[in-house]
């Protein structure tokens, strides 16, 4: 084993009382979970032959292939984000899939070079936090688009960013179909091509990283930062009720 590079090393800045040293052990998961992974879908258009929709169809066939629980959401009737209370009946079908799943599949058409508004309204109504249970935090995240045209990666891209904001683990294969119009029989099927095992290859990944890390995502996506938050907040309720 190296030599530190700062053996002497102190750390002001740090509480030390909140600091973490991450383990292998910690790592370890000697009973994971038997029941089947539970997967999310959402699709980003609302017309009736919908290529997102088509698309999204195909990954939760290959989902449940693979011994996989399959919800997809249908953004019909979904108000705009702060159009309706979130009592609103679509709201709460979303959120409470949002918590049930234990990974998602976002898929959207591109438009005008960015996702579409129907793709983003759903994201935006499943909150970062409601009460002590955050939907996404730690849960698994695979991204697909369909385009008109030649192929492009705006709309994964800009989705990829949203995970992340959302502190999803986004696994790091993606899919982008172009002219889907010409990539799905009348029947709406998808037809054979190198575009449909790109689908297969980015499904089995998430499959895999679900079933890497869903028992451990709470601790994956722990956090110093908001470990000594809570701390503090917990010291001012202390603090307070001793007045």
């Amino acid at each position: 084993m190296s030599e530190p590079l700062f053996p002497e090393a102190t750390f002001p800045a740090l509480d030390a009382e909140l600091f973490d040293v991450p383990t292998q052990e910690r790592l370890a998961n000697p009973s994971p979970s038997q029941q089947r992974p539970r997967f999310l879908l959402l699709y980003g258009s609302l017309r009736e032959h919908s290529y997102s929709r088509l698309l999204s169809f195909e990954a939760a066939r290959l989902l449940e292939a693979m011994g996989g629980e399959v919800r997809i959401f249908d953004p019909m009737d979904l108000p705009l984000p702060d159009g309706a209370p979130d009592s609103h009946p679509k709201v709460q079908e979303l959120r409470q899939l949002a918590i049930w799943a234990e990974g998602m599949v976002w898929c959207s058409p591109e438009r005008h070079g960015a996702m579409t508004g129907v793709m983003k309204s759903q994201i935006d109504w499943i909150p970062l936090a409601s009460g002590a249970v955050r939907p996404t935090q730690g849960k698994t995240l695979a991204l697909l688009q369909v385009s008109g045209g030649s192929q492009s990666f705006n709309a994964v891209n800009q989705m990829r960013v949203l995970g992340r904001w959302m502190r999803m683990l986004t696994i790091p294969n993606q899919s982008s179909v172009p002219k889907a119009f010409a990539e799905f029989t009348e029947e709406g099927r998808m037809k054979p091509s190198a575009f449909y095992d790109r689908v297969v290859d980015v499904m089995e990944e998430l499959f895999k990283f679900t079933l890497l890390t869903r028992d451990l995502g709470p601790y994956l996506v722990d956090r110093y930062s908001e470990r000594k938050e809570s701390a503090e907040e917990l010291s001012k309720r202390v603090n307070q009720r001793a007045i």
